[in-house]
């Protein structure tokens, strides 16, 4: 064994096939952004510019970016990216944050904010289910008396505040 056991053992995506997937989606972003553009229209109207506009011109600078990210993909990417060890580790904090954002408009940001902190609170630091408790309602009150009363900016709202009456 010229590597060392270490060297051996970790598996995982390769520098190369990241680059090449994350060019490969934001090409596919961009040409699904450019199609929206065209059907709404990218050129001028009597208002002005219309709605694509913008869009698809923002859209054709990442495509051309993917592309000359695409062809300075070298042959020399075999190098690890990351184990899977730490992969997981990533989407152990991914999963989480993704199933926040999507119960915010069904369930508004505090009471979502709650779960979440308890959730890693709880599950990533161990802690004791008081200081979870504390800190996982504490902290979005906290916030809610911040941007509700004193900035005035209100912040979605689910169905238990609407049935408190915030």
């Amino acid at each position: 064994m010229t590597q060392g056991s270490e060297g051996d053992a970790r598996t995982g995506p390769t520098h190369r096939s990241v680059e090449i997937g994350v060019t490969v989606f934001t090409a596919i972003f961009a040409l699904v952004v450019i199609a929206g553009s065209l059907q709404v229209g990218i050129g001028w109207g009597v208002e002005g510019p219309q709605a694509g506009f913008i869009p698809f011109y923002v859209a054709v600078l990442i495509l051309i970016s993917s592309v000359i990210n695409f062809v300075q993909i070298g042959p020399n990417g075999s190098q690890l990216f990351a184990d899977w060890g730490q992969l997981g580790q990533v989407m152990s904090v991914l999963t989480p944050t993704t199933v926040y954002v999507m119960l915010i408009p069904f369930i508004g940001i505090y009471v979502a904010s709650v779960i979440l902190i308890a959730v890693f609170m709880r599950w990533l630091g161990r802690y004791d289910w008081g200081m979870v408790a504390l800190i996982a309602v504490g902290v979005p009150l906290i916030t809610f008396v911040v941007f509700e009363n004193w900035f005035l900016v209100p912040l979605p709202k689910g169905p238990i505040e609407a049935y408190l009456g915030f």
